[in-house]
C-alpha cells in the first residue's frame, strides 16, 4: 500500500507564510520555492528514510529534507507521510 502526504495545518501555514514574505521582494521566487516545498514532500513517498533524522527530537520516524534554505520536517506513520512544519533551515525547533 502506498503512503499518502498530508499537510498538517500548521505546515500549511508555514508555507503560506514562506510564500508571502518571499513575494515581497519576488513573486516568481515565491512560487519557486512554493512549487520545490510541495514536490519535495510528494517525492518522500518514494523514500520516507531518505531525510535525516531531527536532531532536535532524535526520533527515528520523524526526518527531514532540505529545500533551499527551509526544513521540511515530516512524520513517518504506518499509512501516510504527515508534513508538520516548514522552518527556516537556521531555526531550532522548540521541543519543550
Amino acid at each position: 500500500m502506498a503512503l499518502t502526504v498530508v499537510w498538517s495545518q500548521t505546515a500549511l501555514e508555514d508555507l503560506d507564510a514562506i510564500a508571502a514574505y518571499i513575494f515581497k521582494d519576488s513573486p516568481f521566487y515565491a512560487k519557486a520555492v512554493t512549487e520545490k516545498l510541495l514536490s519535495t514532500a510528494d517525492n518522500i513517498t518514494a523514500f520516507p528514510y531518505i531525510g535525516r533524522v531531527v536532531p532536535e527530537l532524535n526520533q527515528a520516524h520523524i526526518r527531514e529534507r532540505f529545500v533551499y534554505s527551509y526544513r521540511l520536517i515530516y512524520e513517518i506513520k504506518p499509512t501516510q507521510i504527515e508534513i508538520l512544519t516548514v522552518v527556516h533551515g537556521k531555526r531550532l525547533l522548540e521541543t519543550a
